[in-house]
């Protein structure tokens, strides 16, 4: 799940800086009610390629990928790359300074003692970030995430660079993508708010990553989250945590904690068998325990974390490999990789929101 950070953006970047913020609802606004949009609603059949691009008439949406990457001596490495498109009214795209589309993008790199990250504004309509099929291409500036394939996602190039740091990776994959939730419709409160979504957890990466001016040669999986809606929060819930897990037993497990100012929180996940079969997972299936802070940004952060299944005989420690993994962007939050003990060992992504 990859509710991400539009919609107070858009409200910086187009609102004089003389006049005040509107009031958020919930975290980053994303509380804020929408009923001009369209409304996401059970049911909807997907369609591929044509949802890999964008969807007018939604308020927000991301294109967003991970990997966890091992270079030839064995240190551990993560990527981010994260495109978000925010309409400020529910109307088609259209050329020009008219357009009512905001698009953001976030990068970043984590080693075990360095965390970089950077960020990137563009206004629709004029050709510095968008989403285009056939061939398929999601950019902002030089930030590419792009593919000549047929099926895009078979075999896809990720590139970003910012000053201290740049990657260059291919991803591919031969199996099929997973719709999350019900079929592609993921609840995300009891009141109703949700977002279509699906995954592909199934990349491998390979490329070169460059940090603080050194190059490294890696490789290891990643993992696309593709979600659209126009209201995924109450504006009662404050933030989230967010887990991508690969196991090295073959499985995947994705699962997210909606976190509420009152009443206790969402909870729910995927569960992805090594054979592809999925599982939607319930709050009373999974057993979401933080184990240990750590002062971040002078915030107090839960960087470990137990997680347990029982049901798939699942009990692992999920730990931070660089606890100061702070996206220190217009809006900050915490987001990098992890690594996994106990039951079962294997590598994820972490992301928390709202601290």
């Amino acid at each position: 799940m990859k509710i991400k950070l539009v919609a107070l953006l858009a409200a910086l970047l187009l609102t004089a800086c003389d006049q005040s913020l509107p009031e958020q609802k919930g975290f980053a606004g994303m509380g804020a009610q929408a009923q001009a949009f369209t409304p996401v609603v059970p049911g909807r059949v997907f369609s591929f390629p044509a949802d890999h691009g964008a969807h007018d008439g939604f308020r927000i949406e991301w294109w967003y990928v991970t990997a966890n990457l091992k270079d030839q001596q064995g240190n551990d490495f993560g990527v981010q790359w994260t495109l978000f498109r925010s309409a400020l009214k529910p109307e088609a795209e259209q050329a020009g300074w008219g357009n009512q589309t905001v698009w953001l993008g976030h990068a970043a790199v984590t080693s075990s003692t360095v965390h970089h990250a950077a960020e990137r504004y563009a206004r629709g309509g004029v050709g510095q970030a968008g989403v285009r099929l056939a061939p398929f291409e999601a950019w902002i500036d030089d930030w590419i995430f792009a593919s000549e394939a047929a099926d895009p996602l078979s075999d896809i190039l990720l590139r970003a660079r910012d000053k201290n740091f740049a990657y260059d990776l291919r991803l591919t994959s031969s199996r099929p993508l997973v719709l999350q939730g019900d079929k592609g419709f993921s609840q995300k409160s009891e009141q109703g708010q949700a977002s279509y979504y699906y995954s592909q957890p199934f990349f491998q990466a390979s490329g070169t990553l460059q940090i603080d001016g050194q190059t490294y040669t890696v490789s290891g999986p990643a993992w696309l989250d593709r979600e659209w809606s126009s209201q995924p929060l109450t504006a009662n819930q404050t933030g989230w945590d967010w887990f991508s897990l690969h196991l090295d037993s073959g499985e995947h497990v994705m699962l997210y904690r909606m976190r509420q100012k009152e009443g206790a929180a969402y909870l729910t996940g995927t569960w992805i068998a090594a054979d592809g079969q999925i599982q939607t997972l319930r709050r009373e299936q999974i057993s979401l325990e933080p184990q240990d802070t750590a002062e971040v940004a002078g915030r107090s952060m839960p960087v470990k974390w137990w997680v347990r299944i029982p049901d798939k005989h699942l009990d692992i420690s999920v730990e931070a490999l660089n606890r100061d993994a702070w996206m220190d962007l217009r809006i900050p939050y915490w987001e990098g990789p992890v690594g996994i003990g106990g039951s079962h060992a294997g590598r994820g992504y972490l992301e928390m929101t709202g601290y």
